[in-house]
């Protein structure tokens, strides 16, 4: 009867009070009703008292007086709050009259609303040990975790059966945790019930504060939603996930915030979707074998923000998109350290490699900032089943991953190794800098299917590999014997470089190309290598090429050896190469060589068999400046007498030291020829426009050169004097051969 008395009065009090719009019932359950004062009709009492009637609207709602604890009034809300305590939760629900039911069974908690309100925000605070929050919604709502720790001992502690959008807004200030049980009791209706904090519609995080998420359940991911994640601030850390981290099965869109992933399965799984970075920083650790980091089926962007991807599982993928990969801003980090794994196919195997950035269509950087560091046995960069295609930004891919033979699908003897940037159609570096170094055996820098493109007319990419692995012997002996080599690049199409700066050392080739290699512009500099560029075709029509190599330096050849011409060739027309080479040819052609302007400058082998230039077929200089030291040999050649400019073949009878000038002069004593090889000489071949038939010159050994510059060993633009004169003799006729 008190309690009547006191409700009554409360009742009476409370309804003059203008502000207060709400009634609230309090259950002593600890679940307070709430209802619009303006929609309740009347409050009355059995003949009995045991039982309080409110007529709310079109309901009736009758309460055993016994189960009330209070009646009191408060301003308008859309907060539902729940607050976790141990095994039990407490509701306050100010829309219990307007569509949205809480029903609490201990600490699991479900919401059933079909509200017409889209502003409802359901606030999830305290802890429990074995407890959950469940939800049914009709309209888009918000979720607000305001320090709340919930653990599931058999489900998700979080499980969204709405469609609509669920925005989950992290309070400031605030940390949150949230645990699923190791194995999940039946959902009834068989539900989807597939990670920690599931949804089945759209997921929004904002919010400044935190959420930690364990996911413990076996084959469950940390969060999971059937639709879109978005992430626009707030920290969320998935500490553990026995299947992907995040997984959001029409795409993951990050653009503020920070996210943390440690999983079993793959890091960011955006499905059939699209990925979308803009901002943000985003970590993501798989350790496992055979998974992800970041995933999608779809498009997968990065343009903005800081992603941290490690990946060191055998064969597993830092960034893998079956479609494109845009790399389009932001600061991108990638470590993977896994071995290559070798899957049976055919009467061998096929290898399935660790790789940093793996793409079934095209990876397009256009401004990222991108390093790598890869480990594991044949451990890749940077793999695209289409072409790599790069106009902007900058790439640094460190490799110590070595190689290693196999059997392929073939029945077949090879090699898997290492490559810093591959692709099975081009490689396009139209901007932007790249830097690769390879250290691990045969590893290598650029690979491509197809076509390599270095530079346009009006960009100027700054290129820079390294490669210092050791050659894998993989079958076959003398002629026949076949290796994987550390080249620095390998195009199967055409390598064609328009402009930028190239520096370049290989434990091998340089550039290689199985079709041609054409160099329109830029600078090149192959400090060392085995081969400097090697291409059935091998062409320089403008641009400043300097190559050292312990072999040929350049070598237009099929591939096929021998000394008949196979109808390759070496061509200049203009630009500028100067060659140094420490035991082969400086140029060689199995086939032709052909000059009509530009300038060669050759540093020959320092003994014979090799010599400073070697052709099968012929060597017509019709424009340009030639010079060529090297040792004297029955092999020494000069150009062919079709020639259309006049060109010398000089030979000495006592070796000249690299320290002795070799200078030409004509007969008014005009500088023809100031050159200093490299290393001792015993023959130089020269053609320039300033030899005329019927010219008297005077050959000068030693002496000294004042002012003007030295340009590889050529002095141009100063005085010679002091020199030792050797001969005087006349163009008679293409080739001249003088003899000292």
């Amino acid at each position: 009867m008190k309690k009547i008395a006191t409700l009554l009065t409360l009742i009476a009090v409370c309804t003059t009070l203008a502000a207060q719009e709400r009634m609230y019932i309090h259950r002593s359950d600890k679940t307070t009703l709430g209802a619009l004062v303006s929609a309740t009709d009347s409050i009355y009492f059995t003949d009995n008292q045991t039982v309080a009637n409110f007529r709310i609207g079109n309901t009736l709602a009758a309460y055993p007086t016994a189960e009330l604890d209070s009646i009191t009034f408060g301003p308008d809300s859309d907060v539902v709050t729940i607050t976790y305590n141990g095994t039990a939760a407490a509701v306050v629900n100010p829309l219990a009259f307007e569509g949205v039911d809480v029903a609490v069974d201990g600490a699991d908690v479900t919401v059933t609303s079909t509200s017409s309100l889209q502003s409802i925000t359901y606030q999830l605070q305290g802890t429990t040990t074995n407890g959950m929050f469940k939800i049914y919604s009709n309209e888009d709502y918000h979720l607000l975790l305001n320090g709340v720790t919930i653990t599931n001992n058999d489900g998700p502690a979080i499980n969204i059966q709405s469609n609509q959008t669920t925005t989950v807004e992290l309070a400031p200030g605030k940390q949150n945790h949230l645990t699923d049980g190791a194995t999940y009791a039946t959902a009834p209706n068989n539900e989807d019930q597939g990670a920690a904090l599931f949804a089945e519609g759209d997921l929004v995080f904002t919010g400044t504060g935190a959420v930690t998420i364990h996911g413990v359940g076996a084959g469950k991911q940390g969060l999971g939603t059937n639709d879109h994640l978005k992430i626009t601030n707030g920290t969320i850390t998935i500490a553990s996930a026995k299947k992907d981290g995040i997984h959001a099965n029409d795409g993951v869109l990050i653009s503020g915030g920070v996210v943390n992933v440690t999983s079993t399965g793959d890091g960011i799984d955006g499905d059939a979707g699209t990925v979308l970075i803009s901002g943000g920083t985003v970590t993501t650790l798989n350790t496992a074998d055979d998974v992800k980091g970041i995933k999608c089926d779809s498009t997968l962007t990065i343009s903005g923000g800081i992603v941290s991807v490690t990946v060191t599982g055998n064969q597993s993928k830092g960034l893998k998109s079956d479609m494109e990969v845009a790399l389009n801003g932001g600061t991108i980090n990638l470590v993977n350290s896994g071995d290559a794994v070798l899957e049976a196919s055919g009467s061998g195997y096929d290898p399935s490699y660790c790789t940093a950035i793996k793409c079934d269509a095209n990876v397009v950087i256009n401004g990222a900032s991108i390093t790598i560091t890869t480990s594991g046995l044949a451990g890749k960069g940077i793999s695209a089943d289409g072409s790599i295609i790069m106009t902007s930004g900058s790439i640094q891919v460190t490799s110590t991953s070595n190689g290693s033979t196999y059997t392929n699908s073939t029945g077949t003897k090879d090699a898997y190794v290492s490559t810093c940037l591959s692709a099975d159609v081009d490689i396009q570096i139209l901007g932007g800098s790249v830097i690769t170094s390879s250290s691990g055996s045969a590893g290598k820098g650029f690979s491509c299917d197809s076509e390599l493109l270095v530079g346009t007319a009006t960009t100027s990419p700054v290129i820079q590999i390294t490669t210092t692995g050791s050659t894998i012997y993989i079958s076959g002996s003398g002629n026949n014997a076949s290796y994987a080599e550390a080249k620095a690049v390998k195009s199967d199409g055409d390598a064609t470089i328009e402009n930028g700066t190239i520096t370049i050392s290989s434990a091998d080739d340089g550039i290689k190309s199985e079709t041609a290699v054409t160099i329109n512009g830029g600078v090149i500099n192959i400090n060392n290598s085995v081969e400097g560029i090697e291409a059935p075709f091998i062409t320089l029509n403008e641009g400043d090429v300097h190559i050292t190599s312990t072999d040929d330096c350049i070598n237009a050849t099929f591939g096929n050896g021998g000394e008949t011409n196979d109808g390759s060739l070496f061509k200049v027309t203009g630009g500028y190469l100067a060659v140094n080479t420490t035991g082969g040819d400086g140029l060689d052609s199995n086939g032709d060589i052909l000059m009509t302007g530009g300038t060669v400058v050759v540093h020959g082998p320092p003994s014979a068999p090799e010599v400073g230039m070697d052709y099968n077929g012929s060597c017509n200089v019709n424009g340009g400046f030639m010079v060529i030291s090297g040792p004297g040999s029955m092999m020494l050649q000069a150009p062919s007498t079709t020639s259309q400019q006049y060109s010398l073949k000089i030979t000495t009878n006592q070796q000249l030291s690299a320290t002795t000038l070799f200078h030409i002069q004509d007969a008014s004593g005009n500088d023809v020829l100031t050159f200093q090889p490299k290393r001792a000489y015993s023959s130089i071949v020269f053609s320039s426009d300033d030899l005329v038939s019927g010219g008297s010159y005077s050959i000068y050994t030693g002496g000294s050169y004042s002012g003007g510059t030295n340009t590889d060993g050529l002095y141009t633009g100063g005085t010679y004097s002091g020199g030792t004169h050797k001969k005087t003799f006349t163009v008679t006729g293409k080739v001249t051969s003088v003899n000292f």
